[in-house]
């Protein structure tokens, strides 16, 4: 890293990325040493990291940080020199230690003051001395075997033919300057400007098509020129007419000759701007990439701590932690991750007394799997667990009135286990802070659909569960479809597509007043997608449709456009800020020929599908439909929250009332859905992205359109200066989430608006 790089750090900050980087080695230390507390190697790196920090926190004079540096040191030293041996509970208070020492590094120099005078130095005081009693002990205890054993580790190592036993070069100067510290928006221009070149320079192919043209309308010419000029040697016009016409067809070749030397420059230009082009689009999405391992680093941590809270035991080993990953994919798989693996240790490792039962090892094997496959990433996360007791989701099913009894005898297995991701289900009978709610695998799919990709589960009774994630290697480009509605050409992303058909017109079919068509022993409901975008447009009376399925199988809808335009790798740009979510867009991009397209927002297509299949539709009235029978109507409850889980849990809760309900993930995003939607309710956190909350509820009760519509505050801020902000901005009804609890927002709700279909 080059010291212009880090001239805008102060020294605190300076020490939090030292904190931060120094911590990720001491976490994965230990997660080793815990199952070979004897590894050489691993002392040796954690002691270095110890040692490290330490410094750093005197240089600041930080004395907790030292204190805590120190005595882990000393921990690591007493383990390499065999006078203790490094067991569960030096390892709990170590990994307590890094811990603390994350919380200091990221304290502000203004506060550390502060917090050390008040819980800080309590806090200092309980760790060091943790950590001291773990080496008191075990050193009192001391074996020659022990010493032995790490004697004996040593030469191991030292005796391994291995490139790693080998001590480093130091680094000089010059290699470490080659690392640049780039801001991630550096890099996304830097993405957009070289996508931007490389559609740019597609116009030259089309360029040298036209000098083509161009070459031949010469050559046609010269031809003409030529029977022009035989036509009047016949006629005898003259000595100087005839040098004249001579002269005009030298000249007239000559253009040619010099056309043509031209052309074959330019093919060679274009040739080369295309590759380079190419290569500098390649090279900038390159940057993009990350090792699979920059968002795992925590999960080894988490498995570990969670299993002990469940008095289990269980350690992650990752596979493929070399992979690249597109930095967005990997931030957005973060979470959906997360959840996978708490999972996969609550619900698929088995305690420790079944294990020994069964056979397995005491401790469970949690695998996270990450690889290129096919021009995809593929993610795997497996356990050696119990698997899933498919009897048990069946009966669930029927208990909760999902299926029927003949539908649960003819579903396989595969489509069985596609109900666990349904919004609500759970397995467990009870809740509990880890799981129960049926908040969980649910997002878990929700999220990879944000991101284009798909999650199948596989599980073996007695063996284990595995579920795999097929995700695009990049965000930034999408195999799309171009279809034209109402004379503009829009996109979708074909991962989004189950299929496409031209359906003759004949072959529609009227059932309950609305048009569908058969497909496969079922029926498919169509609507027209220039309605669904609200475009002005009719819908034209064809001999055979153009349709795409969008939607699960099971209720897919069928959306007829103008026609299809054939599929594109389009290169993905995020719309302008300014705009805010643009209802049923999610961003843009540029054709070969420069010009604009809009790319669909699958979500947003099937929510406004779902509302507009309800009641009359144009292709009903083209297809001779009347109105078909409305059911009650239900209210409906916009949910404002930019925290994912928060957002989830209150609108399956709601939707479990029976609201019909609808998200969005900030103030910027609500107001634009209060303006184009009608709501009974508007739900809204306070402190979030672009526009929060008390904002919004500004904005809403300004417009005269929507000075009925009631709002309701969720904040976590327990202050009674923040409550009567929010009142007085407004709002209806103001409830903290200190207090939150199921009952509590359903009453509100219902106090508010009333039943979801009063």
């Amino acid at each position: 890293m080059s010291n212009g790089d880090l001239s805008n750090y102060s020294m605190r900050e300076l020490f939090g990325l030292e904190v931060e980087s120094q911590s990720e080695i001491l976490t994965a230390g230990l997660l080793v040493l815990e199952r070979d507390p004897v590894q050489g190697s691993q002392l040796e790196a954690c002691m270095r990291a110890a040692h490290s920090l330490k410094g750093a926190a005197r240089i600041l004079e930080l004395d907790a940080g030292v204190r805590i540096a120190h005595l882990m040191e000393d921990c690591f030293v007493s383990a390499q020199t065999g006078r203790i041996r490094l067991g569960p509970r030096h390892i709990d208070a170590l990994l307590h230690g890094v811990d603390l020492l994350g919380r200091i590094g990221k304290i502000p120099e203004d506060a550390y003051a502060q917090w050390f005078a008040g819980a800080g130095e309590t806090e200092v005081d309980a760790c060091c001395a943790r950590i001291s009693a773990a080496i008191a002990d075990d050193s009192s205890d001391l074996s020659a075997d022990a010493v032995s054993d790490v004697k004996e580790a040593e030469q191991l190592e030292l005796a391994a033919p291995s490139t790693a036993s080998e001590p480093e070069p130091p680094v000089s100067v010059a290699a470490a300057n080659r690392v640049l510290r780039v801001s991630a928006d550096k890099l996304d221009r830097l993405l957009a400007q070289a996508g931007e070149v490389k559609v740019e320079t597609r116009w030259l192919v089309e360029f040298n098509s036209q000098l083509l043209r161009l070459r031949r309308m010469q050559h046609e010419m010269i031809r003409s020129l030529g029977a022009l000029n035989q036509q009047l040697s016949e006629q005898n016009l003259g000595e100087a007419a005839a040098l004249m016409m001579l002269e005009v067809h030298k000249r007239a070749t000559a253009c040619r000759s010099f056309l043509g030397d031209r052309l074959e420059e330019f093919e060679r230009y274009e040739g080369r701007t295309s590759d380079l082009s190419q290569r500098l689009y390649d090279e900038a999405l390159g940057c993009r990439m990350r090792p699979f391992a920059d968002g795992t680093g925590r999960f080894a941590r988490m498995v570990r701590d969670l299993a002990a809270s469940l008095g289990k035991s269980a350690r992650l080993e990752i596979i493929g932690a070399d992979t690249q990953v597109d930095r967005d994919i990997l931030q957005k798989l973060e979470a959906p991750l997360g959840h996978l693996l708490r999972n996969a240790v609550d619900h698929g490792v088995e305690p420790a007394h079944k294990r020994r039962s069964a056979g397995k090892p005491e401790a469970g094997l949690i695998t996270l799997e990450a690889r290129h496959n096919a021009g995809l990433l593929e993610v795997r996360v497996s356990d050696d667990g119990a698997g899933i007791d498919i009897d048990r989701v069946r009966d669930v099913l029927l208990t909760k009135g999902l299926i029927s009894e003949d539908m649960a005898n003819n579903l396989s297995e595969a489509e069985l286990l596609d109900f666990l991701f349904l919004p609500g289900f759970t397995l467990k009978s009870s809740v509990t802070e880890i799981s129960g709610r049926g908040v969980g695998l649910d997002v878990v799919h929700d999220m990879i659909r944000q991101v284009r990709g798909v999650v199948r589960v596989q599980t073996t009774a007695g063996e284990g569960t595995s579920f795999r994630l097929q995700l695009p290697l990049t965000l930034s480009v999408a195999r799309s479809l171009l279809m034209e509605i109402a004379d503009e050409v829009y996109a979708l992303p074909l991962s989004y597509i189950g299929r496409t058909l031209k359906v003759p017109a004949t072959e529609v079919l009227m059932l309950e007043g609305r048009p569908h068509i058969a497909l496969e022993n079922r029926s498919v409901s169509l609507l027209a997608l220039a309605q669904v975008l609200e475009l002005d447009a009719p819908v034209r009376d064809t001999e055979a449709l153009s349709v795409l399925l969008i939607g699960p199988a099971t209720q897919a809808f069928g959306l007829v456009v103008d026609r299809f335009l054939g599929e594109r790798e389009l290169v993905v740009r995020p719309l302008h800020a300014g705009f805010g979510k643009l209802k049923n867009i999610s961003a843009g991009s540029v054709l070969e020929d420069g010009s604009p397209v809009l790319m669909l927002d699958h979500d947003d297509l099937l929510r406004s599908v779902e509302k507009l299949a309800g009641g009359d539709t144009a292709l009903n009235k083209l297809y001779g439909g009347g109105n078909a029978p409305s059911e009650t109507s239900r209210k409906r409850v916009l949910v404002v929250d930019d925290s994912l889980t928060v957002r989830e849990l209150e609108r399956k809760l709601l939707a479990s009332r029976g609201f019909e309900v609808e998200i969005a993930v900030d103030g910027m995003d609500g107001w634009n859905a209060v303006r184009t939607g009608k709501f009974d309710l508007v739900v809204t956190d306070v402190d979030m992205p672009r526009m929060d909350g008390i904002e919004l509820v500004t904005l809403i009760r300004s417009d005269p359109r929507l000075s009925d519509l009631l709002v309701m505050i969720v904040s976590y801020k327990d202050r009674e200066e923040d409550r009567k902000r929010g009142l007085q901005a407004g709002a209806d009804y103001y409830l903290t989430k200190s207090s939150f609890h199921e009952d509590a927002l359903l009453q509100a709700v219902e106090d508010l608006i009333g039943d979801a279909t009063s």
